[in-house]
């Protein structure tokens, strides 16, 4: 009798070479997880500091009106009961106005210098050099203006007092153009050649290509560089501490001393103000308005960037 043997089939080749992929779907999970988790670290960490910003706030306009946060003409919460902000503002923008005269148009033309006219070499090693400036520690600047710079300019300048935002303005324009030239030489570095070859092609000069086409091209980039550099100077800290001085008045005049919302700050936390006190919640309302002000330059930077970006293939 004869039976006939039964065999499998052969196994499928894809069956043959399939990885094992358990051990990595896992491991995908794992890192999904706990990039997920460093993501929401960073915005539970924001929304407490906004919370708390918001909470102090409200509790320092329970005991000031906000007309008179706003009207006030002196700022005086640590010894008398004056609450105007908008001295610490014009302090704030007026320094911060100095340092962008500085840095702007020097952060700029290094800009297009690194990036239209120098060579690959010069390149390589000025931008490098030219960014260790952004390493030099705040304090070191803000001693820089009040011992240097500020006996150099009361040659030149009558009635420059030792505390002056004149000084400081000029120190921390410095400061910042690293990050106005940095980011504006990646912008118009990004610029597409074919734009500058169409350019030549008709007959132009470097200098109307870079005027003409390349500038207008890198725009969005450049403007997000000055917004940013604009907010960093609102925010500084120990350069008006050390240099501007920490008198709260009202004036235009650069010469004299004066206190920013950073300095204030630094002063009110080296008192002593007991919890719960309107000295101890000014601080935080003086923070909160700092915040709203940075925030607008981020939100105008955002639109800025989505409304004149150009997008090339």
């Amino acid at each position: 009798m004869h039976t006939e043997s039964t065999s499998l089939p052969p196994p499928n080749d894809s069956q043959l070479w399939r990885p094992k992929r358990g051990l990595s779907v896992w491991s995908e999970r794992i890192v999904k997880y706990l990039f997920a988790s460093f993501a929401l670290i960073s915005i539970a960490t924001t929304v407490g500091i906004v919370g708390t910003l918001i909470f102090e706030t409200f509790e320092f306009f329970k005991e000031i009106p906000l007309i008179r946060f706003l009207t006030d003409t002196q700022w005086t919460p640590l010894f008398s009961d004056q609450f105007g902000i908008f001295v610490l503002i014009s302090a704030t923008f007026m320094t911060s106005l100095i340092a962008l005269m500085v840095a702007l148009p020097i952060g700029l033309l290094a800009a297009i210098c690194l990036s239209e006219y120098a060579s690959p070499n010069v390149r390589r090693w000025l931008k490098p050099a030219l960014e260790v400036l952004a390493g030099i520690p705040t304090v070191v600047y803000g001693y820089f203006a009040l011992l240097f710079v500020t006996p150099l300019l009361q040659g030149f300048v009558p009635g420059l007092k030792i505390f002056n935002s004149l000084s400081a303005g000029m120190v921390m324009g410095f400061a910042i153009m690293p990050l106005v030239a940095s980011l504006s030489e990646d912008a118009i570095y990004a610029v597409p050649q074919s734009l500058r070859q169409g350019s030549y092609a008709l007959g132009t000069t470097k200098r109307e290509t870079v005027t003409g086409v390349v500038l207008p091209a890198a725009l969005s980039g450049i403007v997000a560089s000055c917004v940013l550099a604009i907010s960093r100077a609102v925010g500084e800290t120990m350069i008006v501490t050390v240099a501007a001085g920490a008198s709260p008045v009202l004036t235009l005049d650069p010469r004299v001393s004066v206190q920013t919302m950073t300095s204030f700050i630094v002063q009110a936390t080296f008192g002593d103000n007991p919890v719960g006190t309107i000295g101890y919640k000014t601080l935080f309302v003086v923070g909160m308005t700092l915040f709203l002000i940075t925030f607008c330059l981020n939100v105008f930077s955002f639109w800025f960037v989505r409304r004149f970006q150009e997008k090339y293939e």
